[in-house]
């Protein structure tokens, strides 16, 4: 009788052996997927990242836990984007975030009209056609925007500011980049307001900065305002040591430039919106709809300012802009 029990466990042992890979199997499918889709590369991107995961923390969702994230990246090739997202459809991720700029989210919401997407941007929204209000979204998109490109003019200001020798203003941007076009017309309208002369500067790839500010002393730029650009941030250390070596004086759209060396930035916080982000995929795998999220601005916008390289450049920082600044790195 006991031998009899002994093999009646063992078969009961062996056939749970083989259903137990199934279940685990079964309850991986369960885990959720997000679709992370950015016109950036990974490289660089950690800062960012960290406020995407701390939003969907907040949601009570944990990568690797109760929730998984499937990664596009299209590296500054803006063409690639429409590919990677058609990828990600068809990979029925549970949602898509989209980040970088306005491409990503133009790009997902080309692809899909069903699977709910979260962009998070420098534009806007409503003017790039991601959405048609900002509160009441309507459709499958809604997400964060930092408002950043409309505050170039303002950088442009602080920057004549900063540099009021500089008559000559030059812009750096990526030409690809979808949004160039707006961003030459707003600092083109900003220069001839503050009587400034400007050249538009093109650079889509590493190997072109250098010749780009070659070309700074040969047109008599005394001044230069750099494009929030995804790529531009991943080369950010290479820009701030070419602006040193020409002695140019710069200003940029994110903080992370002057706390590697550059000189001014003005921007609102990007880890904080993408930890808007974050925050808003987690509600919507628990259950809200897209449309009637609204597509959270920025509150507050920051300038930070580098006195150990305005002093290297030889510049005064007026005492009204030192009070005005919000973060001071000696």
């Amino acid at each position: 009788m006991a031998s009899y029990i002994g093999r009646r466990e063992l078969v009961v042992a062996l056939g749970a052996a083989a259903v137990c890979p199934l279940a685990a199997w079964g309850q991986q499918r369960k885990i959720p997927v997000i679709g992370f889709l950015s016109s950036s590369s990974a490289s660089g991107y950690a800062s960012y990242f960290a406020g995407f995961s701390k939003g969907l923390n907040e949601s009570g969702y944990v990568e690797g836990r109760n929730v998984a994230i499937e990664y596009r990246w299209a590296d500054g090739k803006y063409d690639r984007l429409p590919a990677l997202a058609a990828d990600l459809v068809r990979s029925q991720v549970a949602v898509i975030a989209a980040s970088g700029t306005s491409a990503p989210g133009l790009a997902a919401k080309a692809a899909t009209s069903t699977i709910p997407i979260v962009f998070q941007t420098g534009g806007d929204p409503v003017q790039d056609g991601l959405v048609t209000a900002m509160n009441r979204p309507g459709g499958n998109v809604t997400g964060a925007s930092r408002l950043a490109v409309t505050l170039a003019p303002k950088r442009l200001e602080l920057l004549r500011e900063l540099s009021p020798k500089a008559t000559v203003i030059g812009l750096l941007l990526n030409p690809t980049n979808p949004r160039s076009g707006l961003v030459v017309q707003q600092i083109e309208e900003a220069a001839r307001a503050l009587g400034l002369r400007l050249h538009v500067l093109k650079a889509s790839t590493e190997g072109e900065l250098d010749s780009v500010f070659a070309s700074l002393v040969q047109l008599g730029v005394g001044a230069l305002l750099v494009a929030q650009e995804p790529s531009y941030f991943r080369w950010r250390e290479q820009i701030i040591a070419l602006a040193a070596r020409h002695a140019i004086p710069t200003t940029y759209a994110q903080r992370e430039y002057p706390a590697a060396g550059g000189l001014m930035s003005y921007d609102a916080s990007a880890a904080d919106s993408f930890r808007q982000v974050g925050g808003y995929v987690g509600r919507i795998l628990k259950g809200e709809k897209p449309a009637d999220l609204p597509v959270m601005q920025p509150t507050k916008f920051e300038l930070v300012l580098n006195l150990k390289t305005a002093k290297a450049l030889g510049l005064q920082v007026p005492d009204r802009l030192l009070a005005r600044a919000d973060e001071v790195i000696e």
